[in-house]
């Protein structure tokens, strides 16, 4: 199944050989690690791409583009090997509440409502079942590790796929956050 996705997506050298690291810890586990090169932060499901032209998909670019949007804002990435928490949510947040009201203004279906939202950024997912002691007792040591800045300057429009147990996404739309 394809669909379109809100993402924000990471080429920080620092984020991957931190994540890199943190997979080289938890291989043991036979986790299915996410390739560094495709860390991403989802925001939300657009709708599948079976019912949506790509016409629909650039009024929304648009729509978005003409809102006043939040400056770019830095983010850490941290305390994890499994998935990162991300830091501050306040600014994704903020964003995926503008990235929800325009899907309402192009007639798109809601998107899911912000206060559900828990950013992270996940680097590895389990495909079988493991004793969760297990995985807090690889991942522990990890905790210490100092936090990855990044900084968010866009946000994507991507149509995702899954395919050979990991997500695939070609960009359709980037939209330039402002700049302090």
């Amino acid at each position: 199944m394809h669909a379109f996705y809100w993402l924000l997506t990471f080429s920080s050298p620092r984020l991957a050989d931190h994540a890199q690291q943190c997979q080289d810890a938890i291989r043991h586990l036979a986790f299915h690690e996410i390739s560094t090169e495709s860390l991403h932060l989802t925001l939300g499901r657009i709708g599948l791409t079976d019912g949506l032209p790509r016409t629909r998909i650039r009024s929304l670019a648009d729509a978005v583009r003409r809102q006043r949007l939040p400056h770019g804002f830095p983010l850490s990435a941290s305390r994890g090997a499994v998935r990162y928490s991300v830091a501050p949510w306040a600014p994704v947040l903020a964003l995926h509440a503008q990235l929800a009201r325009a899907s309402s203004t192009v007639g798109l279906p809601p998107m899911s409502a912000s206060g559900y939202l828990r950013p992270h950024l996940g680097i590895a997912y389990c495909n079988r079942s493991l004793p969760a002691s297990e995985v807090r007792a690889a991942i522990e040591p990890l905790r210490l590790l100092p936090p990855a800045p990044l900084f968010v300057d866009r946000v994507q429009i991507v149509e995702m796929r899954r395919a050979d147990g990991a997500y695939r996404w070609q960009t359709v739309e980037e939209v330039l956050l402002q700049t302090a």
